[in-house]
């Protein structure tokens, strides 16, 4: 039986270590991809922890020890008998999957469904394609899925954490679709939030929410920071009545607004190819642009990890394999 590397993590307090794990074998449906570079997400160190996407992994995932990541970029290695549309020696942008049982990417190899990676054209790098699958379809489906962009004339957008992984994709794509952004951030990414099409609102010169009041009232509110900091109370006074307003890292205490009928949502990106194919496509023809933190070494994601949990990043971090 033929092994395969990976960083593996057996809790939150062991650091990730290599492992050679037993290889899956390759279903008819399954593509296998030789990874060369992996996008940094939170939710990548969040399933190490106690969190209740820990403990889903734990009770749902493949089992064994702890694979981490989702994101993934790469070249086809191998192809099941049933795949169409994917060939060997193809270019790919996925995302792995563990309520599939699937392990995760930080890995010399990943075993995924064909409908879960998309192809890349020579123009797109592996570095940039690997941070689509969990920001760049976060960021596309609580603005067209959740938030209906495309149906609304003259939209108005609020990004919060305008420079960050999920923020630094809702302005653009929200810019390039039609909507008038307005980005919450530092000062000193205020330049570049700018350039990526929003009007930077800086949260450390006065009360951010109510300065971006003068830019709404808004279609849609992607909230990437938390209501710790932008209560949910204040932020739906922001909405236009037809308004939504979408949550990435809800909290225990936003539960029952979810829950219930009405404006406030969340969403986790989860990639497939009829969701990143239009990433790749945008990014190709220019529409967006990725914004790398740093490329860090596969062998060094546990230092990715502590730089992510920082909270400080702008745009992605990327494993390089």
């Amino acid at each position: 039986m033929s092994l395969v590397q990976a960083l593996v993590s057996q809790n939150a307090g062991a650091p990730l270590a290599w492992a050679e794990l037993p290889d899956v074998p390759l279903r008819p449906d399954d593509v296998r991809v030789e990874v060369h570079a992996v996008g940094v997400n939170p939710v990548d160190w969040k399933m190490r922890e106690a969190s209740l996407l820990g403990l889903a992994q734990r009770v749902v995932g493949p089992g064994g020890p702890f694979v981490c990541g989702v994101d993934f970029s790469g070249v086809v290695g191998a192809v099941g008998s049933r795949v169409t549309g994917v060939a060997v020696g193809d270019r790919v942008v996925g995302g792995t999957d563990f309520s599939r049982r699937q392990r995760g990417s930080y890995a010399r190899t990943v075993q995924v469904r064909a409908d879960q990676v998309a192809l890349l054209p020579p123009e797109v790098a592996f570095d940039a394609a690997a941070c689509l699958p969990v920001a760049g379809v976060t960021a596309r489906m609580a603005l067209f899925e959740l938030g209906h962009l495309l149906e609304r004339k003259a939209p108005r957008v609020l990004v919060l954490g305008a420079s960050g992984g999920v923020g630094h994709f809702a302005v653009q794509l929200a810019r390039a679709y039609g909507a008038r952004v307005a980005g919450v951030c530092s000062a000193k990414n205020a330049s570049l939030v700018a350039r990526l099409g929003a009007e930077p609102i800086d949260y450390g010169a006065g009360d951010a929410l109510e300065a971006a009041a003068a830019h709404g009232p808004f279609d849609v509110i992607i909230d990437g920071i938390g209501t710790a900091t932008y209560p949910l109370g204040r932020c739906c006074k922001l909405l236009a009545p037809d308004g939504t307003h979408v949550l990435v890292m809800p909290k225990p205490r936003d539960y029952a607004h979810i829950a219930l009928p009405g404006r406030v949502r969340t969403v986790l990106g989860r990639p497939n190819r009829a969701r990143l194919a239009p990433l790749v496509a945008d990014l190709a023809a220019g529409k967006i642009e990725v914004v790398i933190a740093e490329r860090i070494p596969l062998a060094e994601a546990e230092r990715a990890h502590t730089v992510s949990k920082a909270g400080r990043v702008v745009g992605k971090l990327v494993l390089v394999a």
